[in-house]
């Protein structure tokens, strides 16, 4: 793979603008992506989508806006630091200093968008979204036919193993109605770093050893879309490289927001926290000398006492966690320069921490917020009140959605259901239903019209909707 390739600027539709406007537009086509994503409706309702803590009030606890802004300055520091290391080691004579501008153009953007795609919930919402139709698909019949014999393989698995990746990918390319159907019209290069899985539902393999194949990055609607963009950069079944970079970005922010998070929520204690960081390290057999969690945590508190801060375990929590930050800010920045060539050959099948001394940091405490945050009574009691939300969302609206369009007339409650979807929605429906070759495909579209409409909902609209559907005005 080469970066004249992968940094392409094309977009799939092209707006007719006046020519004397474009030449006073001093901005690249990357800052053009940046100035589309943070104007948009979808990037705005982000504030209200739950990142670990569903339905929590508190204004301090992370959002999937706030989280993403977090990813966004990630992958920047990092693009900086990696293009620093290639430019300076003279690693690669094609990159040049506009390579290094543009790619951190792209991930800055690209870590606005990687989560614009999950429902409401958290990660959750994608596991009730599957759940259901791994559970109801098989009870639904069109025209007498079960939906299970309509559908194309691709097509069920798409929503067995419905992503919020693939849909973010949706989102950014048709559910956003800027202009026309291309939705934000993002550049190439942008939206190929989003798709963290460059393989199809009926593709994956989650035991190949190579990270690329764990999840799908695309629906069967964007097949065509990715094609596109794959062999125009040439990285058909690829990572895009800077999807590397992303990806640890993602990683760096999450582990240590969710511990931050768990900390000032009560689910963990200063104690507790040092007490697992202690056993992690001697479980990993860690060498301490590169890296060390436990002696890093006791600075800071001691540092705090010296200071007499007034809440010294937290001031000791928040400067760790900042330290712990800029460790794995320079191991990925190693995997990457590291690994370049295998990358660059679109042949590296693991993560960026993989056998750096971050690696077991990183897994640690990954497993310490999963355990105290993720497994305790709160989280799983607002996980049940939201799995009720989505199931009786999705009872109400799928079924109602299987006829529309169709030559068979809705009854009085469907046709209300459907109208309460969002008519951009639907505008997109019927743009891309008009160019279907089969029933099957409408049928496919109108149910993918329902995750849709459930995906784009905010925790609060999904919640007062719910309410209001069950007569609880």
């Amino acid at each position: 793979m080469e970066w004249n390739k992968l940094l392409s600027a094309k977009r799939v539709g092209v707006y007719a603008r006046n020519t004397n406007i474009r030449s006073q537009d001093l901005r690249s086509e990357f800052e053009k992506d940046y100035h589309r994503i943070i104007g948009s409706s979808s990037f705005r309702r982000l504030q209200d989508k739950t990142q670990v803590f569903a339905l929590d009030k508190s204004d301090f606890i992370r959002t999937r806006l706030t989280h993403s802004l977090e990813v966004s300055s990630f992958a920047k520091s990092l693009g900086q630091s990696i293009s620093r290391y290639i430019i300076e080691n003279e690693l690669d004579p094609e990159f040049t200093h506009q390579t290094s501008a543009d790619i951190c153009d792209i991930l800055q953007c690209a870590g606005l968008i990687h989560d614009i795609g999950n429902p409401p919930f958290g990660h959750f919402g994608e596991e009730a979204i599957r759940d259901w139709f791994a559970r109801k698909m098989r009870t639904l019949s069109f025209k007498g036919r079960g939906v299970t014999e309509i559908l194309s393989d691709q097509m069920l698995q798409d929503f067995y193993h419905f992503e919020g990746n693939a849909q973010a990918l949706r989102q950014v390319s048709k559910l956003h109605f800027l202009v026309n159907e291309n939705g934000m019209n993002l550049t190439y290069a942008l939206l190929n770093t989003i798709i963290k899985y460059p393989v199809s539902s009926v593709n994956m393999q989650k035991n190949s050893g190579n990270i690329k194949d764990k999840k799908m990055g695309f629906f069967w609607a964007e097949q065509e879309l990715y094609q596109t963009i794959a062999e125009d950069m040439e990285t058909y079944g690829k990572r895009h490289p800077l999807t590397f970079i992303l990806e640890a970005a993602d990683d760096i922010a999450y582990v240590t927001a969710d511990i931050e998070d768990a900390f000032k929520k009560g689910f963990i204690s200063y104690e507790k926290l040092r007490e697992e960081l202690v056993n992690a390290q001697l479980a990993a057999k860690a060498d301490t000398t590169k890296l060390d969690p436990v002696a890093m945590l006791d600075h800071q508190y001691d540092t705090a006492l010296a200071r007499k801060v007034e809440n010294p375990k937290l001031y000791a929590v928040q400067n760790f966690l900042v330290r712990i930050q800029s460790a794995l800010i320079f191991c990925a920045t190693y995997g990457f320069t590291s690994n370049y060539r295998q990358i660059m050959a679109g042949t590296y099948p693991c993560d960026l921490f993989h056998r750096t001394y971050g690696e077991w940091v990183r897994k640690a405490l990954g497993d310490i917020a999963y355990r105290h945050a993720f497994m305790s009574s709160q989280i799983l009691e607002m996980e049940v009140a939201a799995g009720n939300i989505l199931e009786f969302l999705m009872d109400k609206f799928v079924p109602a959605i299987l006829y529309y369009d169709t030559d068979l007339e809705l009854n009085m409650m469907e046709k209300k259901l459907v109208r309460l979807i969002s008519e951009n929605y639907r505008q997109i429906y019927h743009l891309y239903a008009r160019k279907c070759k089969s029933e099957a495909e409408r049928l496919y579209l109108r149910i993918l019209l329902v995750t849709d409409f459930i995906s784009g909902m905010t925790d609060t609209y999904a919640k007062d909707l719910y309410q209001k559907l069950n007569g609880m005005i």
